[in-house]
């Protein structure tokens, strides 16, 4: 009797491979990505088209491409798949309790600073999970980067991501008292007036601000002496007295409580920045990310000097 093509071989796994293949772009990421060697991922591939029938990749030495058959294939697995994880969800109870692996991207300065003690709550709440917190101020490509959810402060431009507002960074004008002390200032027209560094992923050569009290929108060009994408490095400069910086309230409340910075025209302020979780849509999310939004969600208001949407 001849033994079925099929025998031996997992469905599942075939398909999980090949949607990890498309998603990451090619056969050493997903055999990076699935921990496994790329010999194994081409077997499974050529396995998943000998049990279809059907021609699914097109490979040359610098392309991938899928057939219209691995089109097809590639939409109802991922489908399928979705599916299968909540059916396992559901029948071995972990529908509601987090387990598995959490891969988070979240910015250097929040990653490291405001968000380490809610996360230890949450790993220290549910023991059968685990997250890898990876700290990066750019939004993630989440399919070939195999990351579940991202910590986004500023807009989301991209229509095809879930973005869910969880807070919003209050900006401030800071600089040392020694340096007001030399340029002082009494209106926003006069800022330009000062040494200033540049919070480069926000603003470089110019700003506005808002009153707080009458909502009045004032802006004003400068040339920065320093620019930097770094809120640590901002924080720093300006500690040193070389500028006037617009930072984040959270990163200066310390400093400005003993008098190393002081606030600058204070009433006026930069524009709040937006916090949102965002991840990729999904017809079935599982709990370990469903619970992670649900803890953001509650935590990220009360975090130091945040404020909640629209407050």
């Amino acid at each position: 009797m001849n033994t079925p093509v099929t025998s031996g071989i997992d469905r599942i796994d075939l398909m999980q491979t090949f949607v990890r293949i498309v998603e990451s772009g090619s056969l050493s990421a997903a055999a990076a990505q699935l921990s496994t060697s790329q010999p194994t991922v081409s077997r499974r591939l050529q396995s998943l088209e000998r049990l279809l029938g059907a021609k699914l990749i097109l490979r040359t030495t610098h392309a991938m491409k899928l057939t219209d058959d691995g089109q097809r294939c590639y939409e109802q697995a991922k489908l399928l798949l979705e599916r299968w994880v909540s059916l396992e969800d559901q029948l071995s109870g972990a529908g509601d309790e987090p387990v598995g692996i959490l891969r988070v991207r979240a910015p250097h300065a929040f990653g490291q600073d405001q968000l380490i003690a809610p996360l230890t709550r949450y790993l220290q709440r549910y023991p059968n999970l685990s997250v890898d917190w990876m700290l990066n101020d750019r939004t993630p490509d989440f399919i070939s980067e195999d990351i579940d959810c991202a910590i986004q402060v500023g807009n989301v431009a991209d229509p095809s991501l879930v973005a869910i507002l969880l807070a919003e960074v209050p900006r401030i004008v800071v600089a040392t008292p020694q340096l007001l002390q030399r340029h002082p200032v009494s209106q926003v027209s006069e800022l330009s007036q000062l040494p200033w560094i540049s919070f480069s992923t926000y603003y470089r050569n110019e700003f506005t601000l808002k009153h707080d009290n009458d909502g009045r929108m004032e802006s004003c060009s400068i040339a920065p002496r320093m620019a930097t994408d770094s809120l640590y490095a901002m924080r720093k400069a300006a500690l040193s007295g070389l500028g006037a910086g617009i930072v984040s309230a959270w990163i200066v409340k310390e400093d400005i409580a003993e008098g190393r910075l002081q606030r600058v025209l204070p009433g006026w302020n930069a524009l709040p920045l937006p916090v949102y979780l965002v991840y990729p849509y999904s017809s079935y999310y599982p709990a370990r990310l469903r619970k992670f939004l649900e803890m953001m969600r509650s935590v990220m208001p009360e975090l130091a000097e945040m404020q909640a949407p629209g407050g």
